[in-house]
């Protein structure tokens, strides 16, 4: 009966956290709280620029939030990429500048997906991908 007492209060010690956790898939964002996009920022569009063609990838919605990339090639070469949307999330904000990093060393979509962010990286992929078909 010593015991008892003891090993009760440390069982609800040790629940408490995990009845107050909460998941980042539950979670809100304030991305997706945001009103949508103009139908125009969805599609893919293309423009010429000083420094090169500058590309923007399709709007990818997903449970975080909307992702959407914009690609400046200089010639064939993809020389930058600018996240115009994503999610307002710890895990995106750390794996956008991997994301970026592995896009201009791999000059393509063909990338690793950051562990943490495999929404994020999955849909930062295929907006990429719709932004280097669209330069054809």
């Amino acid at each position: 009966m010593k015991r008892a007492i003891p090993v009760v209060a440390l069982s609800i010690a040790g629940l408490i956290p995990v009845w107050r956790y909460e998941p980042s898939i539950g979670g809100t964002t304030s991305a997706t709280a945001e009103p949508a996009p103009a139908p125009s920022a969805t599609s893919t569009t293309a423009s010429g620029t000083s420094s090169g063609t500058v590309v923007k990838g399709t709007t990818v919605n997903t449970d975080k939030g909307p992702v959407q990339v914009q690609v400046t090639f200089s010639a064939d070469k993809i020389s930058a990429v600018t996240m115009l949307q994503q999610p307002d999330h710890p895990q995106t904000t750390a794996a956008v500048p991997v994301l970026v990093s592995e896009t201009l060393k791999a000059q393509s979509a063909d990338i690793d997906t950051v562990s943490g962010a495999t929404i994020t990286s999955d849909a930062y992929k295929e907006s990429l991908q719709a932004a280097i078909d669209a330069k054809g």
